[in-house]
């Protein structure tokens, strides 16, 4: 248990540190800057709304929420699945990827700050392995 909890509080702890920079600095939560990443990644630059709930660990209308204040922001725009008249997707417009070319400096430097400097290569080789075991 102790050991789950430290992974519990540390994952707390930086995922708190990189909301608030990018909160202060790029005014984008760290959900909404997952989403845009996302997409980024993502074929076509769009994933089914579906998809992109379970790609950023948010439920259906937690997503839907979230992708309602990012399209108002003008950030991704919902489209039709050609293949499924009822199926909708999230894209990203081409503001949503300037906004996260200039988010990202913001977030890599927090990664590198609160994470990657504080282990060792080897902690982060075998932190890798154990949470990539965990995932699969």
């Amino acid at each position: 248990m102790a050991s789950w909890r430290a992974f519990l509080r540390a994952h707390a702890v930086i995922t708190r540190a990189l909301e608030t920079e990018l909160l202060a600095e790029q005014g984008l939560s760290l959900a909404a800057y997952d989403v845009l990443v996302q997409l980024a990644e993502a074929p076509g630059r769009s994933l089914r709304m579906t998809e992109l709930a379970d790609a950023v660990l948010l439920s259906r209308s937690g997503v839907t929420r979230l992708v309602d204040r990012m399209e108002k922001g003008g950030f991704v725009r919902r489209t039709r699945v050609e293949s499924d008249g009822r199926g909708v997707a999230a894209a990203l417009t081409p503001a949503g990827l300037d906004c996260l070319r200039t988010a990202s400096r913001t977030h890599l430097r927090g990664v590198t700050e609160h994470f990657v400097q504080r282990l060792s290569k080897d902690d982060l080789v075998t932190l890798e392995r154990i949470t990539g075991r965990l995932v699969r």
